[in-house]
């Protein structure tokens, strides 16, 4: 029986049955995913930052005490107005920045929209875009599992912020050691941030706030815990994505992981709530295939980039890989499964696609043929 592996150097084993070459590339690569999916594979201390608990106990004390300025009237509606605006905007750093264009390279963008987002980022104080996008790259690469940093099998908490309370899991710091952020690093607007990212964290996260706040009229006490606040609320809806986007929702695209469909994270994380499918396509620069632009902001601001030629290769999964991988992995919840129910497609083993290995994004090395050939690129 042939075998279509004409290259030895090959990682990948192809689907022919009995083929030497291919079983001992299988059998790595299971021992390789034991490594880490076992998770009392050896004995794990957990280690609790004592400080990190301490300066996330009395954030979020200010931002209960904003909560209650706010909703007790103390607090003008213009202030209230403008750290909500300057709340959205920073989020755009985490969700069309790093999130999109960094991390999973779904798009291009050009310098000037580059530096807009990473002061945008830098508003978040979610570490530098090198360390959030590391960290997210071996998330995608290794979900649900030890390697994963916020690890939805240990706990809606852990998953939360929990894992920012402890120091982090070894599967996490090898694995990360893994993963090629060479064309992030590449990148001088990054470089730039991560010389100069104390003084730009502490600008924009509560200087230009408090500034503007104290404008409007409010005193210096009300506008720090005002920047605090938005600060905090920032913080919740990037880690909501990683509880309870792993928990609460349908899974049309793919049933076998955790990632979920969740509405309600859509609107809220402005676009970044359809998990299932952006677990399955990283590097769709949607992150979801349906929904308004009110139900995702961040590829509403990405299309108008688009338009002035600022995005540029943005990428999209076509119609028929989605159909192919959700009849073939989801959860039966997808739009078209009704109207699919008598096509030869559904239970079909002649549909080849496979995640056994996940990919971060675009320029993954693990990415396969099928999922590169079925990407269309917008605005290139």
């Amino acid at each position: 029986m042939s075998c279509s592996h004409i290259d030895k150097s090959s990682k990948l084993p192809c689907e022919t049955s009995g083929c030497p070459r291919c079983n001992e590339l299988n059998a790595k690569i299971n021992a390789d995913k034991a490594s880490y999916l076992a998770p009392n594979s050896y004995n794990y201390k957990l280690e609790i930052m004592w400080t990190n608990v301490i300066i996330f106990v009395i954030l979020h004390s200010l931002a209960l005490y904003g909560l209650i300025l706010i909703f007790t009237g103390q607090v003008g509606w213009k202030a209230i107005l403008f750290n909500t605006v300057y709340a959205l905007l920073s989020a755009l750093g985490i969700t069309a920045g790093v999130h999109r264009l960094w991390t999973h390279r779904s798009y291009k963008a050009n310098l000037p929209l580059r530096i807009f987002l990473m002061l945008c980022q830098s508003a978040t104080l979610q570490n530098d875009i090198y360390v959030w996008a590391r960290d997210h790259r071996v998330h995608h690469k290794y979900t649900d599992t030890d390697a994963d940093p916020h690890n939805v099998n240990r706990g809606f908490f852990f998953s939360h912020v929990g894992w920012l309370l402890c120091k982090k899991h070894k599967d996490v710091i090898e694995k990360g050691k893994t993963i090629d952020m060479s064309d992030v690093l590449a990148d001088p607007v990054v470089q730039f941030q991560r010389r100069h990212y104390l003084k730009l964290i502490f600008l924009a996260t509560l200087v230009i706030p408090m500034l503007v706040s104290c404008y409007l009229g409010e005193s210096v006490w009300i506008s720090f815990v005002l920047a605090v606040s938005k600060y905090v609320y920032t913080l919740h809806v990037t880690w909501s994505l990683n509880s309870v986007a792993h928990m609460f929702g349908s899974k049309p695209y793919n049933k076998h992981i955790k990632a979920v469909e969740n509405v309600t994270l859509g609107v809220l994380c402005i676009g970044e709530g359809w998990h299932n499918f952006h677990h399955c396509f990283p590097w769709d620069y949607r992150t979801g295939e349906f929904g308004s632009y009110g139900s995702n902001l961040s590829a509403g601001f990405l299309d108008l980039m688009a338009k002035v030629g600022w995005a540029t290769e943005l990428k999209i999964a076509s119609d028929d890989l989605i159909m192919k991988t959700s009849l073939k992995n989801g959860d039966g919840t997808w739009h078209s499964v009704i109207k699919e129910n008598n096509n030869n497609l559904i239970g079909n083993k002649n549909v080849k696609i496979n995640y056994s290995n996940h990919t971060w994004g675009w320029g993954d090395p693990d990415m396969k043929d099928e999922e590169s050939n079925a990407i269309k690129i917008l605005n290139s």
